[in-house]
């Protein structure tokens, strides 16, 4: 089967119907705090029950099982403050890192980059260490990255002289850092950029600075400004960059985008590079949106680089509706293990109003092609009066399993943070002659019912059994000849009385078998 067949296959695995406006996956709200917004995930690779989350101003969020359930926390620094955008990522130890602006009881506001690492133990944080201090210059718009071969982690920011000024003798510049040591020191922070920018907050000041990792430990950044999105890079291990920003597309009508319905709205690129070790192994990606096509009319747009960010492709749409809709905030991942790029994004595709949903875009081919799949279970509808739904949404994506996170507003008005369980674990086989299609009531996990939905493609002697974490097939729910179609099979375990925990339920026509995990919580 060729990579553009198997990404239909998987297309086909989870839609409830040929639609993809339909919800396709279980979403699932992270705390309860008051109005989060801006939030950034990210799943443990050596570990992917392992996920921790963060979103403006200071709220943590941990989950122990894959995202099905989570403990919160409000994030503190007695002596550097937390003052939003959050970032988090993981080491090779497993053990997580968040990254924060900076409102210290001595000194100024977001006048560095706070670090803080996470306790599994004792689900605490470490006071935190800092690095970009330089005055009283603001530190802002950082992200984060960790080489999985040295564990160095390199952080990227923008550095305003004065932030919001719009006197022409400030700039603002894009500063790095690198800590070789878990984060406990900083090397001394410096400037990589060759064009600087204003200090407005705007198309003009460069920011989107999110650095990726190469497959011979190069250090690749992004970011967009005046002179459009260009690309910088190091090769020994950010001791030394570039002399000159290499250009890599013009970005029309800037990174600052007017979306109706929220105060302010951003395209700024997120860059990846893929080490997967496929074909597309070593290939840069960047991912950016803006408005090229009308006001009315944000698009989600990918570029890739095949020699190191000497030469880029010209930009693929990545959003597959009719031109005329709105869709932003997109950021991309790429899972390491298969070399897939996912991107998520909001979008208006299916309204006339400003009622928005959540997409996810997958790419099995390189960025060539995406399908679109809707995987938000119902609209919101934002609004800009009272309410900031920060700078990003995020993804993260590890060995098939994807937990992309985004901001929602309710009808009452309240915000809170969404996930959406999503494994594409299950792998297609050659001589495929059924799909299984996965149509769970939510929440999920379920208490007393679920759906199990199943199509089959030809007609195939099945079997529908439930097996524990340990393999024991424990219950056979169907088992016969079936004509082509689609079947649903409701499962009671106010009837079957299984145990809270973790099972998986198996599709098979005796040569082929296809899984999903449920959880039962009581």
């Amino acid at each position: 089967m060729n990579q553009r067949n198997l990404l239909t296959a998987i297309v086909l695995l989870v839609l409830c119907s040929t639609s993809a406006v339909l919800a396709q996956f279980p979403n699932v709200q992270l705390g309860n705090f008051t109005g989060p917004n801006e939030p950034s995930i990210c799943i443990n690779p050596s570990n992917t029950d392992e996920i921790m989350a963060g979103s403006n101003l200071n709220f943590w969020y941990y989950s122990e099982d894959g995202g099905n359930s989570w403990l919160s926390g409000v994030l503190s620094s007695p002596e550097y403050g937390v003052w939003g955008d959050p970032v988090i990522v993981a080491d090779t130890a497993g053990d997580f890192y968040f990254f924060h602006l900076a409102n210290p009881a001595v000194g100024n506001w977001i006048d560095r980059i706070v670090c803080q690492k996470f306790d599994k133990s004792t689900k605490t944080w470490s006071p935190g260490t800092y690095t970009g201090l330089n005055g009283s210059k603001a530190q802002d718009k950082h992200w984060a990255v960790v080489d999985r071969n040295t564990n160095t982690i390199y952080l990227t920011w923008t550095q305003f002289d004065v932030y919001g000024s719009s006197n022409p003798l400030h700039q603002s510049n894009i500063r790095f850092s690198r800590s070789t040591n878990g984060g406990e020191t900083w090397s001394e922070a410096i400037t990589i950029n060759e064009v600087p920018g204003d200090c407005i907050d705007g198309d003009e000041t460069v920011e989107g600075a999110v650095p990726a990792v190469g497959p011979n430990g190069e250090v690749y950044v992004a970011w967009s400004g005046p002179a459009g999105i260009v690309f910088d890079r190091s090769t020994d291990g950010g001791e030394t960059w570039l002399s000159n920003d290499i250009a890599v597309t013009p970005h029309p009508g800037g990174w600052e985008i007017d979306i109706p319905g929220l105060a302010r709205a951003n395209g700024m690129p997120v860059t990846k590079c893929d080490l997967s070790g496929g074909p597309n192994h070593g290939t840069i990606y960047i991912n950016f949106a803006d408005q090229r096509n009308g006001s009315n009319d944000a698009d989600i747009w990918l570029v890739k680089s095949t020699d190191g960010g000497n030469s880029w492709t010209e930009p693929v749409r990545v959003n597959d509706d009719e031109p005329g809709k709105q869709q932003f905030f997109s950021w991309m991942d790429i899972d390491q293990t298969t070399g897939n790029i996912y991107i998520v994004f909001y979008d208006r595709r299916n309204h006339s109003n400003l009622a928005t949903d959540v997409y996810l875009a997958v790419s099995t081919d390189g960025g060539q092609q995406f399908e679109n799949i809707k995987i938000s279970e119902t609209a919101f509808t934002p609004s800009a009066s009272g309410y900031f739904f920060g700078d990003y949404n995020n993804i993260s994506a590890v060995n098939n399993l994807v937990r992309p996170i985004w901001t929602r507003r309710e009808t009452n008005g309240s915000l809170n943070i969404q996930t959406a369980l999503i494994d594409l674990s299950v792998r297609i086989p050659e001589n495929l002659t059924y799909v299984l299609n996965l149509e769970q009531n939510v929440p999920n996990p379920f208490t007393d019912v679920t759906i199990f939905s199943y199509r089959l493609k030809k007609t195939a002697n099945i079997k529908l059994s439930v097996y524990d974490i340990l393999g024991n097939e424990l219950l056979v729910l169907e088992h016969g000849k079936l004509p082509a179609g689609k079947y649903e099979h409701i499962f009671d375990n106010g009837i079957h009385r299984l145990s809270p925990g973790t099972y998986f339920f198996s599709l098979t026509d005796l040569e082929q078998s296809i899984r999903r995990k449920m959880v039962i919580t009581h």
